[in-house]
């Protein structure tokens, strides 16, 4: 049986939402144009001490980029969400946002009372902004995910961004092993050279998920994936055969 959808819609670049995923569904990005960033933090709605750890989820899991299946780990050492397919290939965590002062360098001077909806808004502002709706500020502004930046290093460790890495038509898909609150915005990565203000619109869609299986990808990626996903059976006492003797 396919995934079937709940619901989609587009957001344009440089906007930012926020809503809830509820376990087992999953969420489906499309970059339609190319060379979209999708900026994006996880927290655990019942209690939002607990979020996305992009430090534990590179260890844990030996990598620097994020791809088909990888999870992506908690504080807490659960999986909030796997990625179960991509056709991108090469998502970073380690770069965060695009900060206010930076995008006024970057940018120039383009405020909402003048351009309303047209405005620079920065990747920053917009995490506060949707931080806020659930009584959280600047100290909960975790490291972020970016989907759709492929940022690589040189020998000097140099960090450098690959503007052409994302064609139109790219694709990821996260199935939420947990119930996760979701901030995410559509603002430039902090490292695209773009002299003028990208805006590349994204679809999103809301989707229903099949149950996971013993071969299911995100589980036999890495030992630590295993555990991860085990921790997150054991928090809502879920009543099947545990994941390590799948």
């Amino acid at each position: 049986m396919s995934d079937a959808l709940i619901y989609n819609t587009t957001l344009p670049g440089g906007h930012h939402w926020s809503f809830r995923m509820r376990r087992g569904t999953r969420l489906r990005l499309t970059d339609l144009d190319g060379g979209a960033n999708v900026a994006l933090l996880f927290y655990n709605p019942e209690n939002l001490l607990e979020r996305y750890n992009a430090p534990d989820t590179l260890k844990g899991q030996h990598t620097f980029k994020l791809t088909r299946g990888n999870c992506l780990y908690s504080d807490m050492g659960r999986s909030m969400a796997s990625i179960v397919e991509d056709s991108f290939g090469w998502h970073e965590t380690v770069c965060g946002n695009l900060s206010d002062a930076a995008c006024l360098k970057k940018y120039g001077e383009h405020g909402y009372q003048a351009n309303r909806n047209d405005w620079f808004l920065s990747g920053e502002q917009s995490f506060l902004t949707e931080l806020a709706k659930y009584g959280l500020t600047e100290r909960d502004m975790a490291a972020n995910l970016n989907l759709f930046s492929k940022v690589h290093t040189d020998d000097a460790g140099n960090l450098a961004y690959d503007p052409t890495a994302s064609e139109a038509g790219a694709q990821v898909t996260l199935r939420f092993d947990m119930d996760t609150l979701v901030l995410l915005h559509t603002c430039p990565h902090p490292l695209n050279p773009a002299r003028d203000y990208p805006r590349h619109p994204v679809r999103v869609e809301f989707l229903t998920g099949e149950p996971m299986t013993a071969d299911d990808i995100c589980l036999n990626h890495r030992p630590e994936n295993r555990r991860a996903l085990e921790n997150t059976r054991l928090y809502y006492l879920d009543p099947i055969q545990s994941l390590d003797n799948a």
